[in-house]
């Protein structure tokens, strides 16, 4: 009975035992694949990326060309409108002018003819002036309409560029997060290889002195033996002379490893050029706060994007720039510090540093010109 009970307590025990499965580590050519799967998944990422950022960029200019097509349908629109007005205006003066204040009626011009021909000419003539206001105002409100209809279109178009532009954003964030991620997971790949190199560079060497120490023991064993067998001989040939035996002492050599230091490396800071000219910079950005953004606006104090706002702030610093956001950035010296006055780039969106982290900006349609935190991928400098 007792030996029954402890079987059941033997086997209760076994069973409530946790295993733990041991994995082994990956091998250094596991590693070094897994980082090659992930550097390829990066660089296909990175040509993702660089094509998207093309889009961003031609997007960019159509976006900006849009813009100027409807404040150049809105200018025709006023125009239009104006005209309409002084039409109707015109129109007003001269049927008053003939029925009201002309010193003679419409009747009495017809009556005042001096022959049937003659009564026929006025009365052409009336019918001719009326019908030309007429033809005259028609066309100004079919043009004012027509100028309205393309404007609705312009509008239409610009929303529908602008949602593509929202979607290329976060497309872009959504692949820059995954390539920083991917290039994190490459480096801790690299530091597994590492230790990994390290370890079997380790375990190689512990081998080796192993080996070395083994055949060391060999060796003087045999020497040992070696001079047994001397003494043996020596002995049984009844010779007395005794002479001293020396074991030759083995120094293993040892190795000083040089000691090799890292030298440090420090990125360079560009700094500052003409600091008046990046004031002046500076300056006109501060002077187009509150501006209303408008999609290839130009016109300071009126309307501006964000390449408008560059183009103006640099223009008043006696700097010549373009209406667009990649050729302002890639024609400036590139700085890893910023400083009030550099451009502030990212595809499709450039800005102008104030300092302390943050720009003035002319930021998206439906928005005023502000300050903002620094959104940037690069920094250009013209001053």
């Amino acid at each position: 009975m007792k030996r029954l009970g402890s079987a059941l307590l033997v086997t209760a025990l076994t069973c409530s035992l946790v295993v733990t499965p041991v994995f082994a580590e990956p091998s250094i050519d596991t590693l070094k694949k897994n980082k090659s799967a992930a550097q390829s998944e990066v660089n296909s990422l990175q040509e993702e990326l660089t094509a998207l950022v093309s889009k961003i960029s031609k997007l960019e200019g159509d976006l900006i060309a849009k813009g100027q097509e409807i404040t150049q349908a809105e200018e025709d629109l006023e125009a239009a409108k104006i005209k309409e007005e002084e039409q109707y205006e015109a129109m007003k003066l001269r049927i008053k002018f003939m029925y009201e204040e002309g010193g003679s009626s419409f009747l009495e011009t017809l009556v005042s003819a001096e022959n049937f021909t003659d009564l026929v000419n006025k009365a052409e003539y009336v019918q001719n002036v009326h019908s030309y206001d007429r033809n005259m105002l028609n066309e100004y409100v079919e043009t004012k309409q027509q100028v309205q209809d393309l404007k609705t279109t312009l509008e239409t178009e610009m929303s529908n560029l602008e949602s593509l532009q929202v979607e290329f954003e976060a497309e872009k964030d959504t692949l820059d997060s995954t390539i920083e991620n991917k290039k994190d997971e490459i480096a801790n790949l690299d530091e597994q290889i590492q230790v990994a190199v390290e370890k079997a560079a380790e375990e190689q060497r512990k081998r080796e002195e192993a080996a070395r120490k083994k055949a060391e023991e060999e060796r003087q064993a045999a020497e040992a033996r070696r001079q047994q067998s001397q003494g043996q001989t020596a002995a049984g040939t009844g010779s007395n002379n005794n002479k001293p035996t020396t074991t030759p002492s083995t120094n293993t050599p040892t190795t000083n490893t040089p000691t090799t230091s890292t030298p440090t490396t420090s990125t360079p800071t560009a700094t500052g050029g003409n600091t008046a000219t990046a004031q002046k910079i500076v300056s006109a950005a501060y002077s187009q706060l509150g501006v209303p953004y408008v999609w290839g606006g130009s016109t300071p104090g009126k309307g501006l994007d964000c390449s408008g706002l560059v183009q103006y702030c640099h223009a008043v610093a006696g700097i010549s720039l373009p209406h667009y956001s990649e050729s302002q950035y890639a024609g400036g010296k590139k700085v890893s510090s910023p400083q009030p006055g550099d451009i502030c780039w990212k595809p499709g969106h450039v800005g102008i540093y104030i300092g302390n982290g943050q720009m003035i900006e002319a930021q998206r349609t439906g928005t005023n010109i502000m300050i903002s935190a620094v959104r940037a991928q690069g920094y250009a400098r013209y001053w």
